[in-house]
């Protein structure tokens, strides 16, 4: 198992969940919710974030259908994944299967006793805590990074 800070991020379309873990990779914790922003603070403030850290590594979550298809959610976490990672390489941005991930969150923040109504600012950071213990299940169990390597977007191309 690898050893760093990784911060994992779940990309909706109005708000983007962010939960990080210890050097050791044992603790992951949510982290903050950025507002998504037509005009890019949202990547900026995830820049930041990755810097402020220390990450070595970013995981983004992607949502696929349950039979594991494409839709318009996906295509755009990939975007956003990939001008994350023209924004901040040399820091490797992976993206990580995240079906059920909200579902799970959902859950486990009822089961913790939350009304359903206080979801809402939470729930993002809770999904990004659970796409980040789930990759790193999977390098535990398989020892070898999760999910696929991110191609950065390169300037003035989408």
């Amino acid at each position: 198992m690898r050893t760093g800070v990784r911060l994992a991020f779940d990309v909706g379309k109005v708000r983007v969940g962010v939960a990080r873990c210890d050097a050791d990779a044992i603790l992951s914790v949510p982290l903050a919710t950025l507002r998504r922003d037509r005009y890019g603070a949202d990547l900026e403030e995830a820049a930041d974030l990755v810097a402020d850290h220390g990450a070595f590594e970013v995981i983004v979550g992607l949502p696929r259908s349950l039979s594991g298809g494409a839709s318009a959610s996906t295509r755009d976490a990939r975007r956003w994944a990939r001008t994350l990672a023209g924004l901040i390489a040399p820091v490797p941005v992976r993206l990580v299967d995240e079906r059920l991930s909200t579902v799970t969150a959902h859950r486990e923040l009822h089961e913790s006793g939350r009304r359903e109504k206080s979801f809402r600012s939470v729930v993002d950071q809770a999904a990004a805590v659970v796409i980040l213990e789930q990759a790193l299940a999977t390098e535990r169990s398989t020892d070898a990074p999760a999910g696929e390597m991110v191609v950065p977007i390169q300037e003035g191309r989408q």
